[in-house]
């Protein structure tokens, strides 16, 4: 484990929100935010480093598909492969490309969670059995739970906790684990900034709700502008929080689900630290493949937003 529980990152950068699994909106997010790694702008200034503030699968999973996976590679590796298998799972671009891909862990990177919402069902299905599965999870027990960015902005993916104060007790949570079911490192993932004073139990059944006191004391505490989070479903593809917009939702899976009609945003942040942002819609129906939905696992709007 290489990289810090917070992983520093220079601007310029881009932030972005949930992806969810949607495999061809991804193309397009890199696309709207200068391209990826082996496309031959990355050392444009248009094409800077990327961070990712996860829940990258489910629902729907269609980067599962074993297709996508020879194209994810061509897209990634390059077209000569070497013959690779496309049945085994390839390397996080975060692992290829270190210095320019940043992913952070949020709540859907779980054992548990990838039960119930289907990710483990559907490796099983397209594969034949859990070995890509289990290569997925162990993955997720080294991904990183924040980034920084020069020092001001820092990218979570749920939010804040009771139990911690600076981001020096975030630096040494031992990450390496399921995500626990309480505690400051299932904080981190679980928790929303809502309208309440200072912390308030959250309906999701883990993490907290936290707010504008308690976001302004941290961000004076630990010396940051902005909190980048993820986590929830938002329509217009970010949304500030609190008067001091110290607090930002970025969502990134444009038409969650293909259902939900929302807008999906990245955030630029330049050498100057202040956040834009570049607004996408999914790509239309005959560019992409829309994973069928399993029978019996027809998912409510209500559900979706508590993902």
């Amino acid at each position: 484990m290489e990289e810090s529980n917070i992983q520093p990152v220079s601007a310029p950068v881009t932030i972005c929100g949930d992806i969810h699994g949607q495999f061809y909106d991804l193309l397009e997010l890199f696309r709207v935010a200068g391209g990826m790694p082996n496309d031959s702008n990355i050392e444009s200034p248009t094409a800077p480093p990327t961070i990712i503030t996860s829940d990258n699968i489910e629902p729907p999973s269609s980067i599962t598909d074993p297709k996508l996976r020879k194209k994810i590679r061509q897209n990634v590796d390059g077209p000569n492969t070497g013959g690779a298998d496309e049945n085994e799972p390839s390397s996080p671009p975060d692992d290829k490309f270190p210095d320019k891909i940043t992913l952070v862990r949020g709540n859907h990177e779980s054992r548990q969670i990838t039960q119930v919402y289907g990710f483990y069902e559907e490796c099983f299905q397209k594969y034949g059995n859990a070995s890509v599965w289990k290569a997925c999870c162990q993955v997720f027990d080294f991904m990183t739970l924040g980034a920084i960015v020069d020092g001001k902005v820092l990218c979570v993916h749920g939010g804040l906790s009771p139990e911690i104060r600076t981001l020096d007790q975030v630096r040494v949570v031992a990450r390496a684990q399921e995500i626990p079911h309480e505690g400051a490192f299932c904080d981190l993932v679980w928790s929303d900034p809502d309208d309440v004073e200072t912390w308030a139990v959250s309906p999701r059944g883990a993490g907290w709700l936290f707010g504008d006191k308690v976001a302004e004391e941290f961000c004076q505490v630990n010396d940051l502008t902005l909190i980048a989070r993820a986590h929830q479903l938002v329509n217009e593809g970010y949304k500030y929080h609190f008067q001091k917009q110290n607090v930002v939702t970025v969502w990134s899976a444009p038409n969650y689900c293909y259902r939900c009609g929302n807008m999906a945003s990245v955030c630029e942040i330049r050498e100057d630290l202040k956040p834009t942002f570049k607004l996408f819609s999914e790509v239309p129906d005959d560019m992409r493949h829309v994973p069928n939905v399993r029978p019996g696992k027809i998912l409510s709007t209500h559900t979706l937003l508590e993902l």
